[in-house]
């Protein structure tokens, strides 16, 4: 298989390789973009209930830990 190569413009004998003529090449870039969609701002961040369990889970452990800790100094 070989590949092909665009011809190049013809009427210059000493330079044969100067140019390619318009259609042989594709663009240089798409012209399309590259969003996945249309732009949707955040309307909502995190939810009330998520954020009080995460906060209780982190002060069970720091209690707990300080429990252990004045368990282990008496």
């Amino acid at each position: 298989m070989s590949a092909r190569t665009p011809d190049p413009e013809p009427g210059n004998a000493s330079r044969p390789y100067e140019g390619v003529p318009p259609g042989e090449t594709p663009p240089g870039e798409s012209s399309t973009g590259s969003g996945a969609g249309p732009y949707r701002p955040l309307t909502r961040g995190w939810g009330k209930g998520p954020l009080v369990v995460i906060c209780l889970v982190a002060l069970a452990c720091a209690l707990f830990f300080l429990a252990y800790a004045i368990m282990l100094n008496v």
